[in-house]
């Protein structure tokens, strides 16, 4: 059995620039909050509410980040770096939490409407839209890891947040029309519920140990089939420590173990060019050895370990 392992640290700079992006953030709620509650708008409101999730959601990626950076330990052999997938799970929840209160309260509103200083409401957002827009600027420009990903969602949800509280501020105060307060928040809602749902999907995937989604498992079981001196591969895994590094073990039946050496490395270079992968482990095993094969699996399987008859499967 032969490890090669790679690990691909997070930037070390990336808890810094979440926990600026937290500051700003926390910061300008404060505002956001005070002139909505004065100026009477749900939109403003919902927009700060928005922005103290994102607040809170940028320091828990910030500390998953500062997690994922800790090295392996006896305790920990593979390190911390599934903590992000965690974060991403409650930044999830949490979104979807404040969806529901955004819902609840348009609705509320939409039957006992409530006057609105649409000037005040306008140069608020003007500035918190400016505010996410650098935010997601710093955000964007990092790493591109589930965790900057969950965090940099709930600030482009805040930006929507920011346009709906500027347009609706901007019609109040020409036209003196109120509903479009809480109608734009229920529009903003209904954007924010389809993010967060596809991050919460792709935070349990990760929990749950499941193939990362950019790749194919039966295509990379191909792949290592057709290396020469390989006459099949079984018990094939893919899974992630973190959404950058996924971990691939397998069990490669070749035709002369004295080559194994080179039928190692050719399937080393070829999962890290092929499919970015570095952290594998895999097992030689000699073509008399039978294999007990299992129905039902993702990759087609044969019984016969015959050279011409390449396969992959998992199990």
């Amino acid at each position: 059995m032969t490890h090669d392992h790679h690990h691909a640290h997070p930037a070390a700079d990336s808890g810094k620039t979440l926990m600026l992006a937290t500051a700003l953030t926390l910061g300008f709620a404060g505002v956001e909050a005070t002139v909505g509650l004065w100026a009477g708008s749900l939109a403003l409101v919902a927009d700060a509410g928005h922005m103290v999730n994102d607040a809170a959601a940028l320091a828990l990626a910030a500390g998953a980040a500062w997690l994922a950076r800790r090295g392996a330990s006896a305790r920990h052999s593979y390190g911390l770096g599934r903590v992000e997938f965690l974060a991403a799970l409650i930044n999830s929840a949490a979104l979807l939490a404040l969806v529901a209160w955004l819902v609840i309260s348009a609705i509320t509103r939409l039957h006992t409407p409530q006057a609105v200083e649409g000037v005040a409401v306008s140069l608020t957002a003007a500035l918190g839209l400016a505010l996410n827009l650098v935010v997601a600027w710093m955000l964007a420009r990092g790493e591109k890891t589930l965790n900057t990903r969950a965090a940099l969602l709930h600030v482009l949800g805040d930006l929507l947040g920011s346009v709906a509280a500027l347009v609706s501020g901007l019609i109040i105060a020409v036209s003196g029309w109120t509903p479009i307060d809480p109608l734009l928040s229920l529009a903003i809602g209904a954007l924010i519920l389809v993010s967060s749902l596809r991050l919460l999907r792709e935070s349990i995937h990760g929990l749950m140990e499941g193939v990362p989604p950019h790749l194919d498992l039966a295509r990379v079981g191909q792949a290592l089939a057709a290396v020469p001196g390989v006459a099949s591969v079984h018990d094939l895994h893919i899974w992630a420590v973190r959404s950058d590094l996924p971990v691939l073990t397998a069990h490669l039946v070749v035709s002369d173990l004295v080559a194994w050496e080179e039928i190692l490395e050719r399937s080393h270079a070829l999962l890290k060019h092929d499919f970015g992968i570095t952290h594998t482990t895999l097992q030689p095993e000699p073509m008399t050895r039978r294999v007990q094969w299992r129905d039902r699996l993702p990759v087609s399987n044969q019984r016969s370990h015959r050279p011409e008859n390449k396969d992959a499967s998992a199990c």
